[in-house]
């Protein structure tokens, strides 16, 4: 499956083949990550397969044993379409979820944030934090913490644990710290320890470039509004 990150849900795309056996799989991929996906929603593209209320009913009562909300199934096919109806299950994403640049130009307006966890302390040795969308800690992450996020990860401290941004396979998330010094540092599949270093601590930025997961000084540019 492949998964992408919305403002308040999880954009969900199926593997090809037979339901049932997609089906096994799937539910076996949610249960390996299951810190991960724990308390999130999910909207699941099932292409144009046709599925009864009955198969779309099982999958969200496992779904919600596993603290999971099904908030939408998209699909092409009129059958699915007729049975996620009959469950109150949505059939499209939700609309602040869709942004027309070209309509928004030159109106004031609000801007949809998306989901974040704010801490605002320092996480000591056994410390963990699992979510779907970012982290933002003000404070320090000591040796022995563990932060595990769907989205971007940003430390106003010293960064010194585990941390993994993007880690439904984003490779677009990045790691920000006013010291960056962990004892290991992870975005999507790509691994890094951090080396020795001497000198004045600065601010730096670990992101995906090429393919390699590398690390500069982070510059907050001040944009004029």
């Amino acid at each position: 499956m492949k998964i992408k990150g919305l403002q308040d849900a999880l954009f969900i795309t199926v593997d090809d083949g037979e339901w049932a056996e997609v089906e096994p799989d799937l539910l076996a991929s949610f249960r390996e990550r299951a810190e991960f996906f724990k308390g999130a929603r999910i909207a699941l593209q099932v292409g144009d397969r046709s599925m009864k209320a009955a198969h779309l009913g099982k999958l969200r009562d496992a779904l919600a044993r596993m603290d999971i909300s099904l908030a939408a199934v998209i699909s092409t096919h009129p059958s699915t379409q007729e049975a996620a109806a009959d469950l109150g299950i949505g059939r499209s994403l939700p609309r602040r979820d869709v942004v027309n640049t070209h309509e928004m130009e030159g109106v004031d307006t609000q801007v949809q944030g998306e989901q974040a966890v704010f801490i605002q302390r320092t996480l000591r040795s056994g410390n963990n934090v699992h979510t779907s969308g970012h982290v933002i800690v003000l404070g320090d992450v000591n040796p022995g913490a563990e932060i595990v996020a769907g989205g971007n990860v940003i430390v106003w401290g010293r960064l010194r644990g585990l941390v993994h941004a993007g880690a439904a396979g984003n490779e677009t998330a990045c790691i920000c710290a006013l010291e960056l010094a962990p004892t290991q540092l992870r975005i999507a599949s790509h691994v890094a320890v951090s080396p020795s270093r001497r000198g004045k601590p600065r601010p730096e930025k670990a992101f995906i470039r090429s393919g390699d997961l590398v690390a500069e000084e982070w510059h907050m540019k001040r944009t004029r509004s």
